[in-house]
């Protein structure tokens, strides 16, 4: 059978650890004997990252703008035992802060439904979009450990020389401060995006902050959701049959554990992290979600939502083959190729992915599958399986 040709080439971005070994496995099994793939290649292992200085992590973000198109396998953030483990010279940023910073983007992530594995939630019977901020906020920060007494000041320099100066705390000994930021521009950004695909998937958008609290940094991300949404999206919702909703962040945890489902959640950039990870973990399993950064422009970025499989990848070095769930990375891959074949109008492109899909949903439901779906498995899995067999049984259902 001949393979499927591609036009033009994604960003591939290899990762570290357990996900950058079955990511190997995946383009072995069941990518490369149907697709003759065309990729960039960029090493976002954690070494390779820290000899560059970061600079092929800026690389492989560019090569996304360019080509349109990107697929990342998780990576590591590395923290002081992480330093001290690979031997690095510093502390690593975060690989995919700086991707959505470049990219200016949204993540949005929504659970992969299975038969035979019921969400944790009850009352869930829908997908719910996670639609994240993905830009500053925490994850673009500055720290500082302070050693003594003394003041702490938030002061901001226009350009013409002039400051604008604030108090923030009148420290009495040791401490820490953080300094985070957001744009106008980025938060417009935001909004759009979250109500565009909103409207794609015919889905209510909710949308909760602190603005009781944070009275003008959560404020303002209020304000211009309300004024992107008033001019630009409040007719096409109200003639697609859906709606916008704000209310506050814990109200809207509060909510949505009581909820069907059926709606995107979108978040500021750390609330989306955490929630998203409850969500997908709720349905089954962190790997039980796809993810994908969408630029304003339309650069797109697929990605697992899952970390890098840390303990399982200390067991693998020691020879055990073990039960990693690669439905994430088999989707971010079936994610690229189809959008690819979509832009590229490469329609045998678009139905191999939807067909590896299907196929790994029917293994699945055929009673295979790794250990972490076991406990919600319902019946009971016919068989358990580590990840290289569970492959192979993909592979044979294509």
């Amino acid at each position: 059978m001949a393979k499927i040709q591609m036009k033009n080439a994604i960003a591939e971005l290899d990762g570290d650890e357990m996900t950058r070994v079955l990511w190997a496995v995946i383009k072995d099994k069941l990518l490369n004997p149907f697709v003759d793939l065309k990729t960039e290649y960029y090493d976002l292992g954690l070494k390779q990252r820290d000899d560059s200085n970061d600079k092929i992590t800026y690389e492989a973000a560019e090569a996304i703008k360019r080509l349109g198109v990107g697929v990342k396998c998780a990576t590591i953030t590395s923290n002081a035992a992480r330093v001290k483990e690979y031997n690095l010279k510093q502390l690593t940023p975060s690989p995919n802060g700086i991707i959505r910073s470049e990219l200016d983007g949204t993540v949005f992530r929504k659970p992969i439904i299975v038969k035979n594995v019921e969400p944790a939630v009850k009352s869930w019977k829908k997908p719910i979009i996670m639609g994240r901020h993905a830009y500053g906020d925490v994850y673009k920060n500055c720290e500082i450990e302070v050693k003594g007494a003394g003041k702490a000041e938030l002061v901001f320099t226009y350009e013409d020389g002039t400051e604008e100066r604030k108090t923030i705390m009148q420290m009495k000994g040791p401490g820490i401060l953080q300094g985070i930021h957001n744009t106008e521009k980025s938060i417009e950004s935001f909004a759009r995006c979250s109500f565009r695909y909103a409207l794609d998937e015919k889905v209510s958008v909710w949308f909760g902050a602190k603005d009781t609290i944070s009275k003008t940094y959560d404020g303002n991300f209020k304000a211009i959701f309300q004024e992107v949404y008033d001019k630009e999206f409040k007719a096409k919702f109200e003639e697609a049959g859906i709606e916008y909703f704000y209310t506050l962040i814990d109200d809207c945890v509060a909510r949505i554990m009581k909820d069907e489902g059926g709606l995107m959640w979108a978040c500021k950039n750390y609330d989306g992290d955490v929630m998203s990870d409850m969500v997908a973990s709720a349905c089954g399993s962190l790997a039980m979600m796809t993810s994908v950064l969408v630029s304003p422009d339309g650069k797109y970025e697929f990605e697992a939502s899952h970390g890098t499989v840390q303990k399982h990848y200390y067991r693998y070095q020691k020879g055990e083959r073990t039960s990693t769930n690669p439905v994430a990375l088999i989707f971010a891959w079936t994610g690229a190729l189809a959008k690819r074949g979509e832009l590229d109008n490469t329609p045998e492109l678009v139905e191999f992915a939807k067909k590896l899909e299907k196929a790994t949903l029917d293994t699945i439901e055929d009673g295979i599958m790794t250990g972490d779906l076991k406990p919600l498995a319902n019946p009971a899995p016919k068989k358990v399986v580590n990840s290289w067999e569970f492959i192979d049984e993909i592979a044979s259902r294509l």
